[in-house]
């Protein structure tokens, strides 16, 4: 008996909605507004908040549409369930919030998103241990583990100097110890990686970045890829050990974090992501081409000092990115020679916007030390490797030709 072929990831992604009952016909989940659920008797509403019965509570904890985006993200990143946020760095607060207590340790790669490397200072400021590594060297994380690790945290290409973490070999560690694995996919996307494919336990998504990708929305995501044994896990509540093992970490979540902290995505925002979603396969596939083209115009230019890109051949895990990544991702930085100033390079260029933002269908660019990576303070950005010129550039889907030109005349009035 043979078995039909499983779906491509784009054709999956348009047409899951209809794998579900829509309303009147329509290819898409539609927007459910209300915050409430009324059901037709009493003892109907207790099962369904005691867990007896599928249903919707209250809009904080669920709603149909954002369900629906939930499943697929699920089916993105090949998990088996999936929780949405308002924002994407809600979903990482909602990891801390919901799994960790005082007197946890934590190993995270040094080369995180400003706001995430933030929210990890708030953390130590609360108790939990902190080891900042170089999660490019699994040494680095080896050596960084103690009995209290509850988790390893990466992210699969850092922002803005695109290191590249050994996720392979950490997610083997982390098996090996039974600790958490927690990767933030956002800047490759489920298209271009799935950390399921290294071990992870929870994927991270900014669902405002490449997933709904035309910067006008926010959101966020994790999802769990059903590899992470929740019965080993020491804070699980009593409660949720009633549970089959699989289900209890994202119950956990749901409750302890999206519940009682509230940061839920609202139905209007999941529409316009999952709608977004659909283009995914198709905007990365341009951007990274974009991108590739951009970098190595730039290498090729005496005023540009250095650039850092997983696509080029003297990226130093470049190797790494070939083997784990269907492409290199829209984002670049580069450094131009100490005789030209970032700002006025940036003041030339017409097309690119100077914006703070990822994964949009524009190009944006923005002087790294001066702006999101400020506050750091100096000590900090020379730690990771940010320097006074550093400028990163979030590639999108122009015609290549356009974009290069922009670029190439803005170097050119250093002539």
């Amino acid at each position: 008996m043979s078995t039909a072929k499983p779906y491509g990831f784009t054709t999956t992604i348009l047409h899951n909605d209809r794998q579900k009952e829509i309303e009147h016909g329509s290819p898409h989940k539609p927007i459910h507004s209300s915050v409430t659920y009324g059901y037709k008797n009493a003892r109907e509403l207790a099962d369904v908040f005691q867990g007896k019965q599928a249903g919707y509570r209250y809009g904080r904890q669920g709603n149909p549409t954002v369900a629906a985006l939930e499943d697929k993200i699920s089916k993105m990143e090949d998990g088996i369930a999936s929780l949405c946020f308002a924002t994407g760095m809600a979903a990482i607060g909602a990891v801390f919030q919901g799994l960790l207590r005082q007197g946890d340790h934590i190993i995270s790669s040094r080369f995180l998103f400003g706001n995430t490397n933030s929210v990890w200072q708030t953390c130590a400021e609360q108790g939990i241990q902190l080891s900042l590594v170089d999660a490019t060297n699994v040494a680095e994380v080896a050596a960084a583990i103690t009995p209290a690790t509850r988790m390893v945290f990466v992210e699969t290409i850092a922002n803005p100097r695109t290191q590249i973490a050994d996720l392979k070999r950490i997610g083997e560690l982390c098996q090996q110890h039974g600790i958490l694995y927690v990767v933030d996919n956002t800047m490759t996307s489920p298209y271009l990686f799935r950390p399921k494919a290294v071990g992870a336990g929870l994927v991270v998504n900014s669902l405002t970045k490449s997933i709904a990708g035309h910067g006008n929305v926010l959101g966020g995501a994790l999802t769990d890829t059903g590899l992470f044994d929740w019965a080993s896990y020491p804070h699980i509540a009593s409660n949720f050990r009633k549970l089959a093992s699989a289900q209890q970490g994202m119950a956990q979540l749901r409750a302890k974090a999206l519940r009682d902290f509230g940061a839920s995505i609202s139905p209007d925002a999941a529409h316009q992501i999952a709608v977004g979603a659909e283009t995914l396969a198709l905007r990365m596939q341009r951007e990274s081409e974009n991108a590739l083209e951009l970098a190595r115009l730039l290498q090729a230019d005496p005023r540009v000092a250095v650039v850092h890109y997983p696509g080029l051949e003297s990226h130093p895990q470049h190797a790494l990115a070939s083997e784990l990544f269907r492409a290199y991702g829209a984002l670049l930085s580069f450094e131009l020679k100490p005789e030209i100033d970032c700002f006025d390079y940036l003041n030339h260029l017409k097309l690119a916007i100077n914006a703070t933002h990822l994964g949009d269908t524009r190009t944006l660019v923005i002087p790294v030390a001066h702006t999101i990576f400020f506050e750091m303070g100096p000590e900090r950005r020379a730690e990771m490797g940010i320097v006074d010129s550093l400028i990163r550039v979030s590639v999108g889907i122009e015609d290549t030709e356009d974009l290069l030109q922009d670029f190439a005349n803005a170097l050119n009035q250093f002539d």
